[in-house]
């Protein structure tokens, strides 16, 4: 119960600048319409080809990435046959399986994204 020698509560209301127009309520324009709707056509399909060339990069690469290690292109090149040590390196094979589950990591990351794909949830 409140007390009556306690004065009552009041509300402090920020000042009102003068000089300055009211606020209107949202128009509606044709910008505001568009967001509203959703994405275009064109940007769904711009979405999907970028989707689609992600998804093709990853594959590619990871591919090569597993594959490319295991050949003798690896090792027979100019620049290893300038720095032992850096073939040593890369003959390992440590180092080669490494590359090659990079490579797994790449098709896993690019065909979970084709099959994860949502229009509804576009940018």
């Amino acid at each position: 119960m409140p007390d009556s020698q306690t004065p009552p509560r009041t509300e402090i209301q920020p000042p009102v600048p003068t000089g300055l127009a009211p606020e209107s309520p949202p128009s509606d324009s044709a910008a505001d319409l568009s967001e509203a709707k959703g994405p275009t056509r064109v940007q769904i399909w711009v979405h999907r080809l970028l989707v689609l060339s992600f998804v093709f990069v990853c594959a590619a690469a990871g591919v090569l990435l597993v594959v490319l290690p295991w050949t003798p292109q690896w090792t027979d090149n100019s620049l290893l046959l300038r720095y032992p040590d850096l073939r040593t390196i890369m003959t390992h094979g440590f180092f080669r399986g490494l590359c090659s589950g990079l490579g797994m990591l790449d098709i896993w990351i690019g065909f979970s994204e084709a099959i994860h794909y949502h229009e509804d949830r576009l940018p």
